[in-house]
């Protein structure tokens, strides 16, 4: 057990290290202010974690996506069961998911913060309105596979409403519910970052935005870094060990 977490650590690791060699001897042979070098920006990191305030924009940054997260899944799994479950909302509401999906991110978080103002609730409702469609979409195509002679049986032997909503047929969603949260929170970040960048004044992206006016590209890329770090922790740590669980069935396990 020992032998095989080391090698799956290295196996993991060593893309990042090799990334981490080619860059530090690009920016040794460039030598150009506007390419910092590994050490550099792990010394910028340093800085900024220790002596400065980073801390306290990532944990602002991890609020908002966590608060938008949360909001566009359980819409969009919400919209997606009804349009996959009836098929007359889903013919009405097909254009204007359509329209949703091709909508362009900087378009909704403007029109947010030019209806709303510039407050926290204009910025999560920004970012979550960007977000549902996409939930929405995947969950749609799974309600429309489900195992119907299952949902069939269910109905046979008089299982409860509830029982048969969250025993029967909302497991049936789960690995299009854990496909669209895992590609969602890598999306929903970046757009965070741009809502922050506008019309915020703490957070990831308003510290690049500040960062980015100074052409300090050594703190832009140390805030990217650590903020790409904890998105790699939540992944290795809660969306990849939940997906292996619904991929091996686990979830029948409650049933």
């Amino acid at each position: 057990m020992i032998v095989f977490a080391i090698k799956r650590f290295v196996l993991v690791s060593l893309p990042l290290v090799i990334l981490f060699v080619v860059w530090q001897l690009a920016a040794v042979l460039l030598d150009d202010n506007t390419f910092p070098s590994v050490l550099q920006v792990f010394a910028s990191f340093r800085t900024h974690l220790f002596d400065g305030d980073m801390l306290h924009h990532l944990v602002v940054t991890m609020i908002r996506v966590m608060m938008s997260f949360t909001i566009a899944m359980a819409l969009g799994v919400l919209i997606g069961i009804m349009m996959g479950a009836f098929t007359r909302l889903n013919a009405a509401g097909d254009s204007i998911l359509i329209i949703a999906l091709n909508v362009p991110a900087l378009v909704t978080i403007m029109l947010c913060y030019v209806w709303f103002g510039l407050v926290e609730a204009a910025a999560i409702a920004a970012v979550a309105i960007n977000k549902i469609p996409t939930v929405v979409v995947m969950v749609r195509e799974g309600a429309r596979v489900v195992d119907r002679d299952l949902l069939e049986v269910a109905k046979v032997f008089q299982v409860a409403p509830l029982r048969y909503f969250f025993k029967v047929y909302l497991p049936q969603l789960y690995p299009f519910i854990m496909a669209s949260a895992r590609s969602g929170l890598s999306l929903i970040w970046k757009i965070v970052l741009v809502v922050e960048l506008l019309g915020r004044s703490d957070g990831v992206g308003f510290q690049l935005g500040t960062y980015f006016q100074f052409f300090d590209i050594a703190s832009i890329l140390a805030y990217t870094l650590a903020f790409a770090a904890i998105i790699l922790v939540i992944e290795g740590l809660i969306m990849r060990p939940l997906d292996r669980y619904i991929a091996r069935g686990g979830y029948h396990g409650q049933s």
